[in-house]
């Protein structure tokens, strides 16, 4: 309303700078400090002098080193804040508790597919897995013919048909750290709970070959895995014709599969960001931590990633982690990361994004320190490779990237079945065979892209506290694991973002 002075917000009294939650107009007072120039939403202002050098804190923690002096008003950004390193204390395992579980009687259930391995599906489909990038276009074509054919209209109970399909599988060593994730993650999803069925498709003299893949894995044909090459097959006709039959061979038994009531427990959530702002850390990612906790007490299971969006402030998470050896693996990675960077000349302050930056995002170490609060306080208890099995419950980690369909695609493939995934800016993402919960950080961009987000966390902003937020978070992961759809899914997103991490020289 006209005449109400702009909101503000400190985050902790250590802070020596405030967020902006509306525009802060030239000269206008806030915080007991005179704006010398207009602040826009969602970006930070100091409250107090700060020293050429001296670091600039936000969560009470270190977000990055004032560039120049920094007067009391001052907008706070990349123009005047900089970044190097400092010393941090991982002070392993110092808040480790033990994680409070309700009494079976207590806990949440939903809907899912049981399937023969033990493990639950929030989904059914089928699925045509590419082991190179040569057969793309064979299973594209495949699944088309199938659709066109009329044959999934018979069967109601099939979600649909997913061609999985990526830019990789030869021109690459055949053996090393590429090829082993590459491995792990079509492994992840050729056994996916959401899978019915799934054929395997490749060219044939790929360097990725399906039969060591089988080999290496223990994998044998069954009712719901078959494998072909288009070489074998005799070229794209015949291939494309194959697939299509043995699909039709593989319907009732799959379409047979029926929703049953399953604990809660067995959710496997993904813990995404993308697009972050200023915002980011204020709404949906601190009231998705809350839910990933309730699912946590429920003896689920919340995955969080994205490496480079913890860097600076992996020291929180090392302090959570149940023993000393989990923590060490999490700064192992963050090690490798700096090394990774560091040989394909890169830094990992080159994230934040533009659009980052643009939503009030100054640094790699303020993103870190929001994107962080999607793991809730639960105790870490264990730190995998991308694309790894998950097989511990409760709040772990996830070795990727931060490009998001890279690091879903890996947490897919270690086993979530159910995808939050926290925006400001209105990233716009689906995850087939597994559905995805679109988080509006603010109100403006849910209101701008309604019929792309599932929940408006902006709210949060106006009195709603983050523990309903976060109730409200869990329910809707409650629904849409039960088969209510996703807003992504509805508008028919997910065909296009498996995106396995590539590692290493492309020959």
């Amino acid at each position: 309303m006209a005449g109400l002075s702009p909101r503000t917000l400190r985050l902790s009294e250590k802070d020596n700078l405030a967020v902006a939650l509306d525009p802060v107009p030239e000269g206008a007072m806030v915080e007991g400090v005179t704006a010398p120039a207009r602040i826009p939403k969602g970006h930070k202002f100091a409250l107090a002098p700060i020293a050429e050098g001296a670091p600039v804190v936000k969560f009470g923690q270190i977000i990055g080193f004032a560039s120049q002096p920094i007067a009391p008003g001052d907008h706070i950004h990349t123009h005047n804040v900089a970044l190097h390193d400092f010393a941090r204390d991982y002070a392993f395992a110092a808040d480790a508790r033990a994680d409070v579980l309700l009494p079976l009687a207590e806990r949440a259930t939903f809907q899912g597919f049981r399937r023969s391995n033990g493990r639950t599906g929030t989904r059914n489909y089928l699925g045509i897995l590419t082991s190179v990038n040569c057969s793309a276009s064979v299973a594209r074509f495949a699944a088309a013919e199938l659709e066109r054919s009329g044959a999934l209209a018979a069967f109601p109970g099939i979600d649909g048909i997913v061609p999985i399909i990526h830019g990789t599988g030869c021109g690459m060593a055949s053996k090393g750290e590429g090829f082993d994730v590459l491995s792990r993650t079509l492994w992840g999803y050729a056994t996916h709970p959401n899978f019915a069925a799934v054929v395997m498709v490749g060219l044939g003299c790929e360097m990725f070959q399906i039969a060591r893949f089988k080999s290496d894995y223990g994998i044998e044909e069954s009712d719901g895995f078959r494998t072909l090459t288009i070489q074998e097959e005799g070229g794209t006709r015949r291939t494309v014709e194959h697939i299509v039959g043995v699909l039709n061979e593989m319907l009732p038994k799959a379409a047979a599969a029926q929703r049953e009531t399953r604990p809660a427990s067995e959710i496997v959530l993904a813990l995404q960001c993308g697009g972050s702002d200023g915002y980011s850390a204020l709404t949906a990612n601190p009231a998705l931590g809350v839910a990933s906790d309730l699912l946590v007490a429920n003896g689920g299971t919340s995955i969080l990633s994205e490496t480079p969006e913890i860097y600076g402030a992996e020291h929180l998470l090392t302090r959570r982690a149940a023993t000393r050896e989990v923590g060490e693996k999490l700064v192992a990675r963050i090690k490798w990361w700096e090394d990774y960077t560091a040989r394909n000349a890169g830094e990992m302050n080159n994230n934040p994004s533009p659009g980052n930056k643009a939503g009030g995002l100054t640094t790699i170490l303020e993103k870190s320190l929001g994107a962080a609060a999607k793991g809730g306080f639960a105790t870490l208890s264990e730190v995998y490779e991308y694309a790894e099995p998950v097989t511990a419950s409760g709040f772990v980690f996830m070795d990727t990237p931060g490009y998001d369909p890279v690091a879903a695609t890996g947490q897919v493939a270690g086993g979530a079945n159910v995808i939050c995934f926290t925006t400001g800016r209105g990233s716009a993402f689906g995850c087939k065979p597994v559905p995805s919960l679109k988080l509006a950080t603010n109100s403006d961009i849910y209101r701008r892209m309604e019929e792309d987000m599932d929940i408006n966390c902006g709210d949060v902003l106006d009195g709603v506290s983050l523990e309903d937020k976060g109730r409200e978070i869990f329910s809707d992961v409650l629904a849409v694991a039960s088969g209510a759809p996703t807003k992504s899914e509805s508008l028919g997103y997910g065909d296009a973002e498996f995106v396995p991490w590539q590692i290493g020289a492309v020959m």
